[in-house]
């Protein structure tokens, strides 16, 4: 990254002002953002580095126009956009759930590694991706979210190795030196696997069945199963639990609810049931992190 800027400086503040809700950088220019967008537009100037943006929480209409093409559609949670270097882009949220993940990726590092693969880096491009799914680079990239914001417990070695897994995932599966894509290995449709997503999400307080979801995705429940696990890279019930511990997790950081109603409010029987998965998944109580919350400091502006 341009030393004489950071992150969040490529990103403009306007009225009403984003929410950052996580951020963290290094100084090799690596750099991660969790940022909720208000309804409205968003026009972003070419960034010295690569960005992988991921979708979080409820489904949102977006439109977007860089590098010479548009897109608009209903982005669902784990949707990636990856926009290359150097590429301007235009934004337009239809509505109040644009919420992202972010990654900014050093192109120093995507030059390294293309080179060590065997590539001549000044031949690797990279490509303009619209709502995406990758599950390889999203779970890299939430542990890098959870490296960052505990403060690096596991070491630059760590987040190392992940910021070089996203850099491998890029040139392989999203560059100009990248094999044709492939058929989704019998995943389910890109309109049907949002609306299994919507589905979810927009469900998570309620009991939600295998039923239900084959129902919305027009196949079997035997048939679910696999089909799911190749679309989103994980079992039904195992995406259902994160979303909905990622639900609990921003109405602890909104601090309004009790804990108790928090936990009915994300889908769980009880408070010690939110608990447990909780621990299990980020390894803190909700306790623990609403106050580990409580404790940061507030971002008014990019």
């Amino acid at each position: 990254m341009a030393s004489t800027a950071t992150f969040t400086d490529y990103f403009p503040a306007r009225s009403p002002l984003p929410q950052v809700l996580t951020y963290g950088r290094r100084p090799d220019g690596l750099a991660l953002m969790m940022r909720s967008d208000p309804r409205g537009e968003l026009e972003v100037e070419g960034l010295p580095s690569v960005l992988v943006a991921i979708h979080v929480g409820p489904a949102a209409r977006i439109a977007c126009k860089r590098g010479g093409q548009r897109h608009t559609g209903t982005a669902v949670h784990g949707d990636i956009d990856i926009v290359p270097a150097l590429v301007p882009s235009r934004w337009v949220m239809h509505d109040d759930n644009d919420t992202a993940l972010i990654l900014s990726l050093p192109t120093t590092l995507l030059n390294d590694v293309a080179e060590e693969y065997g590539y001549e880096a000044r031949r690797v491009e990279i490509r303009n991706r619209f709502q995406e799914r990758d599950p390889q680079i999203e779970n890299i990239c939430w542990a890098l979210k959870t490296e960052m914001e505990a403060d690096y417990p596991s070491g630059s070695l760590y987040v190392d190795s992940l910021a070089v897994s996203v850099a491998s995932r890029l040139i392989h599966g999203h560059s100009s030196v990248a094999k044709q894509v492939q058929e989704r290995n019998g995943g389910l449709s890109g309109h049907k696997l949002k609306q299994v997503l919507s589905f979810i999400d927009e469900n998570l307080a309620e009991t939600i069945s295998l039923p239900q979801i084959a129902a919305i995705a027009g196949i079997s429940v035997s048939h679910l199963k696999p089909v799911f696990r190749a679309s989103v890279g994980m079992p039904v019930h195992q995406y259902v639990i994160r979303r909905r511990i990622e639900r609990a997790k921003t109405l602890l950081a909104q601090g309004r609810l009790p804990i108790a109603e928090i936990a009915l409010a994300s889908g769980f029987s009880h408070q010690s049931h939110l608990a447990r998965h909780m621990r299990r998944l980020t390894g803190i109580s909700p306790l623990a992190l609403r106050e580990k919350i409580a404790a940061l400091p507030v971002s008014t502006q990019m």
